[in-house]
């Protein structure tokens, strides 16, 4: 009975080996993302995430984590759905590191029970960011008035078209070391003992996948197709999972895919925010050398 029941499933589970599924988390992490701008958030990557975890057969699912991070509460999130599938199913996770696991990329990769990089991958960053503008000088020059009326006396607080005011930034600093203190006991909680003693470890540095190697960071240098045959035979195969497609080809909601709005929305109203967003994805990307 088991046998017929093979042909229904898809053509990459039936052939013989250890089937891997392996699902690539690839991006800045956010909420929303846009068509110019795919990110990670658990929206996209819950239903891939699912479908990997149900493989029956599979020993283990490897992830692959390429991120500058981003949102700390979609990255501890994604972390915590895949360590709950892990429980739920009964499965090893296994995350590879391809070029930067970083800051709520980390966060993500700690889910795992092994790390794997490659020597040159960046990890770590384990600090929380908060980034603006100030246009105060620039609209006194403009000649712009800036008008703003609120009830209730912080209801502008950091507003960027204001001056900066010291409780304001007291604030926020408050706010960011409770989310550090988080992400802390989550990497703490995640890799135990195996941290070095390093006055850096959480101070926002980030590492080689080599020396995150001695720090404690990652478990182990290797690839993901060498590191799978190593530890589940010749003949484990890694399946990439991947989001369903429509009719016509497009991607149904999942990594690259629950974006939100039409490509041609993008280009009206909201295109300004959405350049400003891209330039600033791209520079936490360039703090990795990427």
């Amino acid at each position: 009975m088991a046998n017929a029941l093979t042909r229904f499933l898809p053509k990459r589970f039936r052939n013989e080996g250890t089937v891997i599924p392996v699902v690539r988390l690839s991006g800045a992490i956010m909420s929303t993302g846009s068509p110019l701008r795919p990110s990670l958030s658990i929206a996209a990557v819950a239903p891939l995430l699912a479908k990997a975890f149900a493989v029956k057969k599979a020993p283990a699912v490897a992830i692959v984590v390429n991120s500058p991070g981003g949102s700390p509460v979609q990255s501890r999130l994604i972390y915590q759905r895949i360590r709950d599938l892990a429980a739920e199913k009964g499965k090893r996770v296994i995350v590879f590191v391809e070029d930067v696991a970083a800051s709520g990329g980390y966060m993500i990769a700690c889910a795992g029970d092994e790390i794997v990089a490659d020597p040159s991958s960046i990890v770590g960053s384990i600090g929380v960011v908060s980034g603006s503008f100030g246009f105060v000088e620039a609209l006194g020059k403009l000649g712009i008035e800036r008008r703003v009326h609120t009830a209730g006396e912080n209801k502008a607080t950091l507003d960027p078209f204001q001056p900066e005011r010291p409780e304001d930034v007291e604030h926020l600093k408050a706010l960011q070391r409770e989310v550090h203190e988080t992400f802390i006991d989550l990497v703490k909680k995640s890799r135990g003992s195996r941290l070095v003693d390093h006055p850096d470890l959480f101070t926002g540095l980030f590492w080689s996948g080599r020396r995150g190697v001695e720090l404690g960071l990652v478990d182990r240098l290797g690839d993901l197709r060498g590191t799978l045959r190593a530890l589940y035979g010749e003949t484990a195969r890694p399946v990439l999972v991947e989001a369903r497609r429509g009719w016509f080809g497009r991607r149904s909601p999942g990594v690259f895919a629950s974006l939100g709005r039409d490509p041609l929305e993008a280009a009206g109203a909201g295109a300004a925010a959405t350049a400003l967003a891209i330039a600033e994805e791209r520079l936490a990307w360039s703090r990795y050398g990427l």
